[in-house]
C-alpha cells in the first residue's frame, strides 16, 4: 500500500488516493465547487434564521441571496484575475474556467456589501440592519467554504513542524505555490516526496467559526444597527492579517511583494474599529440624553401628581369647612326657632 496523499503528521490523520473530483452520470464534478455550493446554502440558512429572530421579512433575503450569490462569485473571480493577471494574460479564455478554481474571498465580500447597499436603497430598507443579518451567514459560509482549498490541496502556508502540520504529496500539488524552503525541507516516506506545511485553510476555518459564535452572541444584545457588520470586518480581517502572512500563494500588488489581501485586511480592521467606537460613543450619548429626558419627564409627572394631590386635599378641606359651616348655621336656626 502506498503512502497517503494528505497527512496530518502530529495528529496521525491520513488521507489516501486523493482526488479533486468525482464522476456523476458521466459528468466530472469537482469537490471544490460542491463545498462552495454547500457553504452558500449554509450561509443563506443562517442569515434567514437571524432575519426571522429579528422580525424581518425573510422574502427580502431570498431575493437578495439570488443576486448576492451570483454577483459575489463574479466579484471573487474578478478580484482573483486582476491580481493574478500574469496567469491569464496569454490565455484569456481561462478567465471563464471557474472549474479550475481561482476565487478570492475578498472579491466576493466586497461585491456582497455593494449588492446589499444597492438592494437596501432600491427597497428603501436599512442597509445596516441587512448587513448585520447577512454577515452572520457570510462568515458561516466562509468557515465551511475554506475546505474547498483542502480538497484542491492549495491555500497552504510555509514550512512548519507544529501540532497541526500537514504533509502533502508533492506530485499532487501545483508547483507554482511550492516555495524553495518547502522543497529544501521536503522528505520521502514510502517512496513519496512530501512537503510539510501550515494548513492555513484550517486556521481560517477555525478563526471564522470563532468569529461566527461571537457575532451570534453579540447580535442578541447589539447596541446599534451596523455593529455586527463592523465586528465581522474586525474579526475576520484580524484573522486574515496573520493567516495571509503564512500563505505561499498570496496575491501580490502589481510588481511588488505586498500581499493585497493582507493590507486590505489591516485597513478594514482599523476603519471598522474606528466606526465601531464612534457608534458606541453615539449610542452611549444618546442613552444619556434619553435618560436625562426621561428624568425631566418623570420630575414633571411627579410635580403634576403632587400638585393634583395638593389640589384634591384643598378641595376636601373646603368641602369639610362648608359642611361644618352649614351645620353651625342649621344649629343656630334651630335655636332661634325654639
Amino acid at each position: 500500500m502506498t503512502g497517503p496523499d494528505i497527512w496530518f503528521v502530529r495528529l496521525g490523520l491520513k488521507f489516501y488516493d486523493w482526488h479533486r473530483s468525482f464522476t456523476l452520470f458521466g459528468i466530472e464534478i469537482y469537490y471544490y465547487g460542491v463545498v462552495i455550493a454547500l457553504s452558500m446554502l449554509l450561509g443563506m440558512f443562517i442569515a434567514l434564521r437571524v432575519a426571522k429572530r429579528t422580525g424581518q421579512n425573510r422574502e427580502h433575503y431570498y431575493e437578495l441571496a439570488i443576486w448576492g450569490i451570483i454577483l459575489s462569485v463574479i466579484g471573487a473571480r474578478i478580484y482573483y484575475v486582476v491580481f493574478a493577471w500574469d496567469h491569464y494574460k496569454d490565455d484569456l479564455l481561462q478567465i471563464f474556467n471557474l472549474r479550475a478554481g481561482g476565487l478570492a474571498i475578498y472579491g466576493g465580500v466586497i461585491t456582497a456589501f455593494l449588492t446589499m447597499l444597492v438592494y437596501a436603497k432600491r427597497k428603501k430598507l436599512s442597509f445596516k440592519l441587512i448587513a448585520d443579518t447577512v454577515v452572520c451567514g457570510l462568515i458561516a459560509g466562509q468557515c465551511t467554504g475554506r475546505f474547498s482549498n483542502f480538497f484542491n490541496m492549495e491555500a497552504f502556508g510555509g514550512y512548519t513542524d507544529g501540532f497541526l502540520a500537514m504533509a502533502l504529496n508533492l506530485n499532487k500539488v501545483s508547483g507554482n505555490i511550492v516555495t524553495q524552503e518547502l522543497l529544501e525541507k521536503s522528505f520521502v516516506q514510502d517512496g513519496i516526496t512530501y512537503i510539510q506545511v501550515h494548513p492555513t485553510f484550517l486556521y481560517e476555518s477555525l478563526w471564522s467559526l470563532g468569529t461566527l459564535i461571537l457575532l451570534l452572541i453579540v447580535s442578541r444584545k447589539k447596541k446599534f444597527d451596523g455593529e455586527i457588520a463592523l465586528l465581522y470586518l474586525i474579526g475576520y480581517g484580524s484573522g486574515r492579517v496573520w493567516i495571509e502572512g503564512l500563505r505561499t500563494d498570496q496575491l501580490k500588488w502589481f510588481g511588488t511583494d505586498v500581499a493585497v489581501s493582507q493590507v486590505l485586511s489591516g485597513i478594514l480592521v482599523v476603519a471598522a474599529a474606528v466606526f465601531l467606537i464612534l457608534g458606541l460613543i453615539r449610542t452611549k450619548q444618546g442613552r444619556t440624553e434619553a435618560a436625562k429626558w426621561l428624568s425631566r419627564e418623570e420630575a414633571a409627572e411627579k410635580a403634576a401628581f403632587w400638585q393634583a394631590e395638593t389640589n384634591r386635599l384643598d378641595m376636601e378641606k373646603k368641602e369639610r369647612r362648608k359642611k361644618a359651616a352649614a351645620g353651625k348655621k342649621e344649629e343656630t336656626k334651630s335655636e332661634s326657632d325654639k
